[in-house]
């Protein structure tokens, strides 16, 4: 698997700490300092993650996330948002425009290695280790090789982390998991660490990709006071 880390911070001390970190983990990395150069880059050698700065001049971090989003060749790529921006409506922010994680700074080098490391894993299990081709839930088809997932009417394509949502749910379903179950088996949190809004986010974005009213879905449900659960929706004959 490329193995090639991106990482995007107009700031050149911080860029090169977190270069050289990377670097010291065992991992290849490259520096972009703008947003329009770190497309450039990726579009020439897709990087396995991008580790993205939000407030730069020019394009944003923000910007950047949703140019990749919308690109196939770019979009299952997993991003690190790493920043100084920490408060909540900018997490929510960030994730919505289609990051996989968040780090607020001041960071600890340890812990960004660590994140890193568990994104990569993530998508190294997707890449080799699916027991299986496709998920069907009556009408809703999981592609475990594209990361598409399909309705009667329509095929997206995932994130990484969208995908590795809907693959446990879709496992299990008309089974119900909190948010924090979520947090510990889709992205490996500790049990009562990671933020419920993580989840609600991610869970709001693919309602928007799949569901024909996103405010009243019928396959990503969530169950009053207890969790989220996929339906099993028949097609229509």
């Amino acid at each position: 698997m490329n193995q090639l880390i991106l990482v995007v911070d107009d700031d050149h001390d911080v860029a090169e700490t977190i270069e050289r970190a990377l670097r010291q983990a065992g991992m290849e990395s490259v520096v972009a300092y703008r947003g329009a150069d770190a497309l450039h880059i990726s579009r020439q050698r897709p990087p396995a993650l991008v580790v993205l700065d939000i407030m730069m001049p020019g394009m944003s971090g923000i910007e950047v996330c949703r140019h990749m989003r919308a690109s196939p060749e770019l979009a299952s790529i997993p991003i690190l948002f790493l920043t100084a921006r920490g408060e909540i409506g900018d997490k929510i922010e960030g994730f919505e425009a289609g990051a996989d994680d968040y780090l607020t700074k001041p960071f600890d080098l340890r812990e960004l290695t660590l994140r890193v490391r568990a994104l990569l894993r993530r998508v190294q299990r997707n890449n080799s280790n699916q027991p299986v081709e496709r998920i069907e839930v009556g009408s809703l088809i999981l592609n475990c090789r594209t990361f598409e997932i399909s309705t009667p009417d329509r095929t997206v394509l995932l994130t990484p982390v969208e995908f590795e949502l809907m693959h446990f749910l879709m496992s299990s379903p008309r089974q119900i998991f909190s948010a924090d179950q979520l947090l510990q088996q889709v992205w490996g949190y500790p049990p009562g660490t990671g933020m419920p809004d993580l989840v609600r986010v991610h869970i709001k974005n693919v309602r928007d990709k799949i569901e024909p009213n996103p405010a009243e879905p019928i396959y990503l449900k969530n169950v009053l006071r207890r969790g989220y659960m996929v339906d099993e929706v028949l097609p229509e004959e």
